[in-house]
C-alpha cells in the first residue's frame, strides 16, 4: 500500500510542473502593467436653475406700498356771493318802486344822521339802525352823511369827517349782514339832503 501512495503523489507533482513550464513559455514576453490611479469620483451634477416667470407685458407689476393711500377729501360746494348792491340801482326791484325811490315819492319813514360821529361810531350806528328799521317793517329810510364839505385848519390842511363817511356807506351797505336787510340805495333829493344822503328801500322781513 505504502508503493500506491507514492506513484500517486508523483503523478500528482508532474502534473503541476507541466502546466507551470507551460504557463512560463506562454508569458516569457509579457511584461507587468503600469500601475493605474482610480478614475476621479463622478461629480453630481447640479440641476438647472428655474426660469423666473415673465410678466405678463398687459398689465404692470404691482407695488407694495407700506401706508395705504389717504382717501381724497371731499369738495365743499363753491357759495357764490350775493350780487352787490350797486349805487343808484335797484337790482330786484320792480321799475315802479325803483322811480319812487329816486325821485324821493317813498314816505321816509325813519332818519340817521351821521353828523360829528367817527369812522367806527357810524358804522356801529348804521348797522344797529338798519337792524331796527326792517324788525320795525319799515319800507324807505333815510342816511345823512354829509356831503363831504372841508374846512381848513391853520396848518392848511383840509380836514373833513363827512366825506369819507359818504364813501364809505355804500361799502357798509354792502356788507352781508347788512345785504340781507337793504334792497337798494340811490341819493337823496336836495329837500331831503341831496348828494350828502341816502334813500335806503328797505327788504321785507320774512315772516
Amino acid at each position: 500500500m505504502g508503493g500506491k501512495r507514492d506513484s500517486r503523489a508523483g503523478k500528482g507533482s508532474g502534473l503541476k510542473d507541466a502546466d507551470l513550464a507551460l504557463w512560463k513559455h506562454v508569458t516569457r514576453d509579457t511584461k507587468p502593467l503600469a500601475k493605474r490611479e482610480p478614475p476621479p469620483a463622478p461629480v453630481p451634477e447640479t440641476p438647472p436653475a428655474k426660469a423666473a416667470p415673465k410678466a405678463d407685458q398687459g398689465t404692470k407689476p404691482t407695488r407694495h406700498l407700506s401706508r395705504p393711500l389717504p382717501r381724497p377729501r371731499p369738495v365743499a360746494p363753491v357759495k357764490r356771493a350775493e350780487p352787490a348792491i350797486e349805487h343808484g340801482r335797484a337790482a330786484g326791484v320792480d321799475r315802479r318802486s325803483a322811480e319812487r325811490l329816486r325821485r324821493g315819492r317813498l314816505p321816509v319813514e325813519a332818519r340817521l344822521d351821521l353828523h360829528g360821529h367817527t369812522q367806527d361810531q357810524a358804522h356801529a350806528a348804521l348797522d344797529h339802525f338798519l337792524g331796527e328799521a326792517q324788525a320795525r317793517g319799515l319800507r324807505c329810510v333815510l342816511v345823512i352823511t354829509g356831503k363831504g364839505t372841508t374846512t381848513r385848519a391853520a396848518t392848511g390842511a383840509a380836514t373833513g369827517a363827512s366825506g369819507v363817511l359818504r364813501g364809505q356807506v355804500p361799502r357798509w351797505l354792502n356788507e352781508p349782514g347788512n345785504r340781507a336787510r337793504v334792497l337798494a340805495f340811490d341819493y337823496a333829493q336836495p329837500k331831503h339832503g341831496g348828494l350828502g344822503a341816502l334813500y335806503v328801500l328797505m327788504r321785507r322781513r320774512k315772516g
